[in-house]
């Protein structure tokens, strides 16, 4: 007996399935083959109606669902459906089984505690970023030291070279001055064809080690006076010299500060025998000085050597000398 159950059991759940199975082939090839399905299902029920006779099942079992027909799949439909609908139910019903809860004290003093510690998380980020610029700062001032400090060395090396560049250059011009010009005891006297003011010819002098001619005495003037003549022959060329009267008008003075003690003025050609004594400047070469404050530079003419007055920005050659 108790195998009849273990079979029945086993069998009725796959006849029910090859039950389920033929009804949703049913609903598949309803139309033309309508008979023979129909057919199908009443052989089947048959066969299920034997078979539980053969195992002694209860009658009502079978009847419920005896062959698939709508009726049997109305009831499990049913209790199918009545499932869903308590499913449904409890899906509805437990989202709004009660009213949300408040929130308690605790609640709050927990949310802004979490508040207090996502701002001490994001300030403690800040600081770390704060230090990061402050080390990065401490090392830009660190470099920039070291620049200011390459740049100081780099200057005093850049002066250090104008500096020995600026005595070779007037260890040159001195040594030109001596081996190409005049020497004339302890000083050299070298002409130079560059047209100057007389400062700018009074700069050009100093940058080469010399400045200026500043004849000492007349034998000096004399030698000079020589010398200016056989360079610039056949030609008369006015020829800047270091003395000047700018500080006081009359007051003749070196480019060194000396006061000048002879002096060899322009003087006009004096009047043919038995001609009387004239007053008139001589209209090409009057005495000289005559510029007064206008004219307060000296320049000598390189054919006799004569002193004349010139405006001191007027452009002439110069005469520069050279200590031995």
């Amino acid at each position: 007996m108790q195998a009849a159950w273990l079979l029945g059991a086993l069998v009725v759940p796959q006849l029910l399935g090859i039950s389920h199975g033929a009804r949703g082939a049913d609903r598949e090839w309803e139309g033309g083959w309508g008979g023979a399905q129909e057919e199908e299902r009443e052989r089947e029920a048959l066969m299920l109606k034997h078979l539980q006779e053969a195992l002694g099942l209860p009658a009502g079992r079978g009847d419920e669902n005896p062959e698939g027909t709508p009726e049997g799949k109305g009831t499990w439909g049913t209790e199918e459906d009545g499932q869903g609908e308590e499913e449904e139910e409890e899906t509805t019903t437990n989202p709004t089984t009660g009213p949300s809860p408040s929130p308690t004290p605790e609640d709050t003093v927990t949310y802004i505690l979490g508040r207090l510690a996502g701002l001490d998380a994001g300030l403690h980020q800040l600081h770390v970023r704060l230090h990061a610029l402050d080390t990065r700062m401490v090392e830009l001032t660190r470099g920039l030291r070291q620049l200011r400090e390459a740049a100081g060395d780099t200057r005093d090396a850049v002066q250090a070279l104008q500096e020995a560049q600026s005595r070779a250059e007037r260890e040159h011009g001195r040594l030109e001055g001596c081996l190409k010009g005049l020497r004339l005891g302890h000083k050299c006297f070298l002409l130079s064809r560059d047209f100057e003011a007389q400062a700018a010819a009074q700069a050009r002098c100093a940058a080469r080690g010399g400045s200026l001619a500043q004849p000492a005495d007349r034998q000096q003037m004399e030698a000079l006076t020589r010398y200016l003549r056989a360079t610039l022959a056949p030609y008369n060329w006015p020829v800047w010299l270091g003395v000047h009267d700018r500080r006081a008008e009359g007051l003749y003075l070196f480019e060194n500060g000396q006061r000048v003690s002879f002096f060899a003025w322009h003087r006009a050609p004096s009047p043919e025998p038995g001609a009387g004594p004239s007053n008139a400047p001589h209209p090409l070469s009057p005495n000289q000085p005559n510029g007064g404050t206008l004219e307060n530079c000296v320049a000598q003419a390189s054919d006799d050597g004569s002193w004349w007055d010139h405006d001191c920005e007027r452009r002439l050659y110069y005469v520069c000398e050279y200590p031995f």
